[in-house]
């Protein structure tokens, strides 16, 4: 119809009010259309609670209105009961005319039964409107679901001429700064968008990270740090505060203290790491370095999106800067700094 596009991309700004509350589910917005008038809107506010469409048919003050609407989603209505019942139910029960849904959910509890019940009620359905873009809300549940590992992001800062870091001595400790304060901001902004922030030990030995979300609000990531050997005394870490679950991948222990949890893979390959952060539900990491945990994500080609932030100073000597070989899909500028983003081919 005319203005599926607009109300569908009304579904998607809504949905993204969601983010991260409602993970492990998928963000969802859901709009309610009368006479080209929106009567109802309504998204998934947190998990375990009533799901988009509920909340935009409970939201119409004269559900009278209903059987004469059409309801627009921007992913398919579930047929299952989970934490709640079946939205499929809910708008057959109202008797709505029409749904229009952005993409299909792949999950296997849904994957095309809620449309196949809609359609059984002898209520007309529409698939595929702005389809890419309500897949690319979701990148991480899809990801995570179809491909059975956390939708990756490489992030890292560099100098101009290439550098991630200064070449330290034994004793040196601390963060070489590369970009503006002022990005410090948007780079706990990205933090506080994934459900995981991953970096090997050598981050946690030269930096002392706290890998938290201090400068926005947000929640802060699930920490997580590669440490084959486990080899730190990781109560003399920031990374171990309690401020945040933290897992210590390693290759011999598999014990708890507090919210710091050692977990043990035996066989210490980049990809039963990625299997196992799977198994821990965790459904996006952003990996923060350093350059031999990035460029090993790189090479193996575990990675779905890369952010790589130019500062406006040069080290001339230093670690040298992870290499994708491919060009940037799009680039910004955030204060006096430029950042790059890639999608992986």
């Amino acid at each position: 119809m005319e203005n599926d596009n607009l109300y569908m991309q009304r579904c998607i700004d809504l949905a993204y009010l969601g983010q991260r509350v409602v993970m492990p589910n998928p963000m969802v917005g859901a709009v309610v259309v009368h006479n080209n008038s929106i009567i109802g809107e309504g998204y998934h506010q947190k998990y375990g609670e009533a799901h988009a469409e509920v909340n935009a048919i409970n939201s119409v003050e004269n559900k009278e209105l209903l059987q004469n609407s059409t309801i627009y989603v921007s992913l398919e209505p579930c047929a299952h009961f989970g934490k709640t019942p079946p939205c499929s139910d809910l708008i057959i029960k109202h008797k709505l005319k029409r749904v229009v849904i952005g993409c299909i959910d792949t999950f296997s509890e849904v994957a095309g039964k809620g449309i196949e019940k809609l359609k059984k009620a002898g209520i007309e359905v529409t698939v595929g409107v702005l389809e890419n873009e309500c897949r690319n809300l979701n990148k991480r549940f899809f990801t995570f679901h179809e491909q059975m590992r956390p939708y990756i992001i490489l992030k890292w800062a560099q100098t101009q001429d290439g550098f991630i870091d200064k070449i330290r001595n034994t004793n040196e400790k601390g963060i070489n700064w590369i970009t503006a304060k002022e990005t410090k901001s948007l780079v706990h902004q990205w933090r506080s968008e994934e459900h995981g922030i991953l970096i090997g030990k050598n981050t946690v030995l030269n930096d002392n990270p706290s890998l938290t979300v201090r400068n926005v609000n947000g929640e802060n990531p699930i920490r997580i740090v590669i440490d084959k050997d486990n080899s730190i005394n990781y109560s003399n870490f920031k990374i171990a505060d309690n401020e945040s679950t933290t897992y210590i991948l390693n290759k011999y222990k598999g014990e708890s203290k507090n919210k710091t949890h050692w977990v043990k893979i035996d066989d210490f390959y980049l990809k039963n790491i990625v299997s196992k952060l799977y198994e821990l539900n965790i459904q996006s990491i952003i990996v923060e370095g350093g350059n031999f945990t990035l460029q090993q994500f790189i090479i193996e080609g575990y990675w779905d999106e890369a952010r790589v932030l130019f500062g406006e100073n040069n080290f001339k000597n230093g670690l040298k800067a992870p290499q994708l070989n491919q060009q940037p899909d799009f680039s910004t500028t955030f204060f006096n700094d430029n950042i790059n983003f890639y999608l992986r081919k």
